[in-house]
């Protein structure tokens, strides 16, 4: 079994200093089910990172053991009193009874609001320096920014984030309030704190709302405002780098989507300071673009402040649009495309998923990582390629599970497991019968899902098969779709997994 170091804290940020509160739990979550620790290091003389981070998933579900090994029990204590004698009582003393009753109520509830918010900001996994790591990869996820984007700096703090993405407000709204100067200050306060640079680790995450190749003039009006907005934004953060999905051709020609989103641009780029816009790579169903490195290209191509636009790669993405990374020579013949297409240096962010879906199946379906039809392989030539360093690498797995109750929960354990399992994979040995053993455990807790997938994509094969002797269209019968719904088409695998602002 892969081995986890102890991890250093780099950041002020913990409330428990590690030589205090040595932490040793196993860090298993329903969503995974995977026991993850580092795998071990390569002899390679550089200093080991220790920690000692596995979480029992049953702390999760009660509350009642913090990894600090810290008990938070609920508090159910009730207000005692005697029992009232009404008859015996003058009317002032029973109101003086009921007003102790009320401030004991009161002094209840604010004791358990207190040890709520307690639990929930109790740390699932330790800070590593980056700095004790062979290679500076700065690890995180997509985490939320509930109540405000000041909250998303200790979100990320708790799951031991290095880098991590918002929203910068709700996704699912065009218009929303503006960025509070309280919010704003506090943001900039607790990063500076806890040593967080928003210029190069944080990477805010675009509205799903947003179409830049919109071709209607009040739909690409809206689109830019929202666009514009987020932008406006992060100058007020200090954040330098911005993600979004580059848009969707709808019923137009690709050239002219294409042209439509590096217009959209030019013109925010003179409306901003510093911000640089970080077009994402898909997957490729539909009519989205940027699913090859050539549609970047093209579109980087027309943009006047070159200095002002880069690119993230997903790795689900990449490996549904049919670029692989699993083996060693794969990754390099993809990433070596890459170079000459569209050019390292333009390569500003990854986000790290595994896929559920099969090789070139053109669905943006994640999973978590090496569960999925990626596997450990893929990610450890990731964290082991120079370029790479010094980057946002952010998760966007799922983190979704069922609680004791039958109702759906977010298990943040998840993510701060998988951010500890990707930094074991730097300077890794990918030979070594651990990482192997590791390797094969992760695929067969992912095996049945990516069965039913493998199953669908084979019967979506046959069916295009068929319809081609029969020399009949694959697609079904029905309703001519619009001009406007191709224009608004999503397909249903288009969505990334995350956190909500």
């Amino acid at each position: 079994m892969i081995d986890t170091g102890d991890v250093e804290a780099s950041s002020a940020a913990s409330t428990t200093k590690p030589t205090e509160r040595r932490t040793s739990a196993k860090l298993e979550s329903a969503s995974a089910d995977t026991k993850v620790q580092h795998p071990s290091h390569s002899k390679s003389g550089h200093k080991r990172v220790k920690s000692k981070t596995d979480l029992d998933s049953k702390s999760l579900d009660t509350g009642k053991e913090s990894i600090s090994g810290l008990k938070i029990d609920g508090v159910k204590a009730k207000a005692t009193k005697e029992p009232k004698q009404l008859s015996q009582k003058r009317p002032a003393e029973a109101e003086d009874d009921d007003e102790l009753e009320n401030k004991a109520n009161k002094t209840i509830k604010k004791r358990k609001s207190k040890e709520k918010k307690e639990k929930v900001a109790m740390p699932l996994a330790v800070r590593t320096a980056v700095g004790s790591l062979k290679h500076s990869m700065y690890i995180g996820a997509h985490i939320s920014a509930a109540g405000g984007v000041q909250n998303s700096v200790n979100n990320a703090l708790q799951i031991g984030c290095n880098s991590f993405a918002l929203f910068l407000k709700s996704q699912r709204k065009w218009t929303n309030p503006p960025l509070s100067p309280d919010a704003r200050d506090q943001f900039k306060a607790l990063c500076i704190e806890h040593k967080y640079d928003a210029t190069k680790h944080i990477l805010p995450h675009g509205s799903y709302l947003v179409n830049l190749a919109q071709a209607d003039p009040e739909k690409a009006e809206q689109a830019y405002s929202c666009f514009l907005d987020d932008l406006k934004r992060c100058d007020a953060l200090g954040i330098e780098l911005y993600n979004f999905h580059p848009g969707n051709t709808g019923s137009n020609a690709r050239p002219e989507a294409i042209a439509r989103i590096a217009a959209q641009l030019n013109k925010a780029h003179k409306a901003t300071k510093n911000v640089i816009t970080v077009l994402e790579n898909m997957a490729g169903s539909g009519n989205v673009v940027g699913s090859t490195w050539e549609d970047l290209r093209d579109i980087i191509a027309l943009i006047d402040n070159k200095a002002r636009v880069g690119v993230c790669i997903d790795t689900c993405h990449t490996f549904a649009a049919g670029y692989d990374i699993r083996s060693a020579e794969a990754f390099k013949e993809t990433m070596d495309k890459f170079e000459s297409i569209i050019g390292l240096s333009y390569l500003k962010a990854l986000h790290l998923n595994d896929s559920k879906a099969p090789f070139a199946s053109h669905r943006d379906l994640h999973a978590n990582i090496g569960t999925g039809f990626l596997g450990l392989r893929a990610f450890h030539n990731v964290m082991n390629y120079l370029p790479f360093q010094g980057l946002p690498m952010v998760l966007e797995t799922p983190i979704e599970r069922k609680g004791p109750d039958g109702k759906t929960i977010e298990d943040k354990g998840v993510w701060a497991a998988e951010i500890k399992l990707l930094e074991g994979l730097v300077g890794a040995d990918a030979a070594s019968d651990d990482f192997k053993k590791d390797d094969q455990r992760l695929q067969d807790i992912g095996a049945e899902e990516r069965k039913k997938h493998q199953n669908q994509a084979d019967k979506k094969q046959q069916k295009t098969l068929d319809a081609l002797f029969k020399k009949v269209s694959p697609k079904k019968k029905g309703k001519a779709r619009t001009k406007e719904t191709l224009d608004d088409e999503e397909s249903s695998d288009a969505g990334c997994s995350h956190s909500d602002a």
